[in-house]
């Protein structure tokens, strides 16, 4: 440990990818850092990467190690990427969460669902209330985002001001939650700012941000326009857009019914919360059924192709009694995030087999972006004046052109990646150390290490199907009968048109009896052994070397 006191920024998650958003900031003596937490959020798996798998979670050993010097973890917003791992991970790091009050009807869920005291949660008020913790003093400055209460963190240290931004955009009328107030921001930045970290995801979009409060005339257009049932998804935790979708519908005489338990839950914490006004009355899925389809409009989940989610089920056929018909129209009133692409073209596509007009955002007629666009990062950039500029929240493509950005408006851009720690104090701030950072899974209920082969062995197994044998083994070392052999994954008849079972078991009894007691008796050699034999028989007929599970049953004397 060294007497030098410093102010650190080590990303655990979020930087270099779209998710899985953790933070930590350190300020002390080098080594004794005191340290707070901004936002613990997961990501979400695909089959192609990491099959059967529930959710991302970020790596947090290295806090762990750390957490007697923990003061805080304060969550920027209630999206999943940012909130989504404060049940499954607090009993690791054990310090208090502060965020506002709708951030925290969900935090206090997720934390009561995990076991742990959701009195844990402090809820606090907006900039310019200050939150006291170890030598940080932090406040909850309010930004725009696709989900009420988003706010950037103002973070005050003995070494200078840093700016968290969080998820935002410049949007002066969103409809639902807080406009944006430029008079805060620029008395923020007067005070001077030594580094900003900052939101990247749009940095590539160089077309002004638009407003959420452009839509609600285009849907209530389309919505009026329609004859049979209408249809919408967009995400759950929009609620500006819920209300959006409602309102459109009531306008063109429709009852609305929300589908989709998220939904129903984002919607109950925005009235809760105080940030929802005036919602539309709803009915149930059950009285909907009463309804005639010309005069009905459902609000579902499942924007981005989810397979148990409403818009899923409601494309393969009926979901909790209702049923799409030609000429009924289903709205897509969302962006598809990269990488979801094929699994919302799946459910377009049976829309489409069933007759069913499909509207998506293609022309940007039913969708605004969350998120700044170029402009609106330039504007930061000037109203702030940072020193240093750390490109978050987004690929490595994201964070490279905003630290291009950055330098070519006179800040200092750095990139710092997942475990890259920086230190922003001192005559050349940079990165200073490396921290090995992973990935944690959520396998059903059990937690997977990125590095612990589970997720490999199966899609090994996926990709390349699985060949169990099983003998048995007497004490003096022979093998008793044939060996006996399933195949999981597998074709049955191989190229030369036998049964590839019967194949296998003919290779093995020619080489058990050839094997000699040494190999026999270790079981490693053994498998290794039958191993070779079974990839030789499926390599020549069915062109695949698969995974060998071996089964030996070994009989002690007596």
């Amino acid at each position: 440990m060294s007497d030098r006191t410093r102010l650190m920024y080590l990303p655990l998650g979020g930087a270099g990818e779209i998710g899985m958003n953790c933070y930590v900031y350190g300020y002390g003596p080098e080594g004794a850092e005191r340290l707070i937490v901004v936002d613990i959020g997961v990501a979400f798996p695909d089959m192609d990467g990491q099959p059967g798998v529930d959710l991302i979670l970020p790596d947090v050993a290295w806090l762990e190690e750390r957490r007697d010097r923990i003061d805080g973890i304060f969550i920027t917003h209630a999206h999943e990427d940012h909130v989504g791992a404060v049940g499954h991970l607090w009993g690791r790091l054990k310090a208090p969460v502060y965020c506002r009050k709708f951030t925290a009807i969900h935090a206090m869920r997720k934390l009561e669902e995990a076991g742990h005291d959701p009195e844990i949660v402090r809820v606090v008020e907006a900039y310019p209330q200050v939150i006291e913790a170890g030598p940080f003093q932090v406040q909850f400055a309010p930004v725009s985002h696709s989900i009420p209460e988003s706010s950037a963190l103002l973070i005050d240290t003995p070494a200078g001001r840093v700016v968290h931004s969080g998820d935002f955009k410049i949007d002066r009328d969103p409809v639902v939650g807080e406009p944006f107030d430029e008079d805060m921001w620029r008395q923020i930045g007067a005070d001077g700012v030594l580094a900003y970290i900052c939101d990247s995801t749009n940095v590539f979009n160089r077309n002004p941000g638009r407003s959420e409060s452009q839509l609600p005339e285009n849907i209530t257009a389309l919505v009026q326009e329609a004859k049979g049932m209408v249809v919408a998804t967009t995400f759950a935790s929009n609620i500006a857009r819920l209300k959006t979708l409602a309102d459109a519908g009531v306008a063109a005489g429709r009852s609305i019914c929300l589908m989709g338990r998220a939904m129903q839950r984002m919607v109950r914490a925005g009235v809760e919360s105080g940030v929802l006004t005036a919602f539309p009355s709803t009915v149930s899925p059950e009285e909907a059924l009463d309804i005639p389809r010309e005069n009905l409009m459902l609000i579902v989940t499942g924007s981005q192709g989810e397979r148990r989610a409403a818009s899923a089920a409601l494309s393969r056929g009926k979901y909790l009694g209702h049923e799409l018909a030609e000429g009924d129209m289903f709205l897509f009133s969302s962006k598809t995030i990269p990488g979801n692409e094929v699994s919302v073209g799946y459910i377009q596509n049976a829309l489409a087999e069933k007759g069913v007009e499909i509207v998506d955002d293609n022309a940007g007629f039913y969708h605004v972006s969350g998120h700044a666009n170029r402009p609106d990062l330039e504007a930061m950039h000037d109203i702030l004046r940072p020193q240093i500029l750390i490109p978050n929240h987004g690929e490595f493509r994201h964070m490279r052109e905003h630290a291009r950005l950055a330098a070519s408006k006179g800040m200092r851009g750095l990139i710092a990646a997942n475990g890259t720690m920086l230190e922003l104090t001192g005559n050349a701030p940079g990165a200073v150390e490396h921290i090995e950072v992973g990935r944690t899974y959520l396998d059903g209920d059990a937690f997977v290490g990125a590095f612990d082969g589970v997720i490999r062995e199966r899609m090994k197994m996926a990709l390349n199907g699985m060949v169990v044998v099983a003998l048995i083994i007497d004490e003096s070392d022979e093998v008793l009968e044939d060996a006996w052999v399933a195949l999981r994954g597998l074709p049955e008849v191989g190229s030369s048109g036998a049964p590839l079972q019967d194949l296998i078991e003919d290779d093995l009894a020619r080489l058990l009896p050839r094997l000699d007691a040494k190999v026999i008796d270790d079981d490693d050699k053994l498998e290794e052994s039958i191993k070779r034999v079974v990839r030789n028989v499926c390599s020549q007929e069915i062109g695949k070397k698969p995974e060998l599970t071996l089964l030996v049953s070994r009989l002690m004397a007596e």
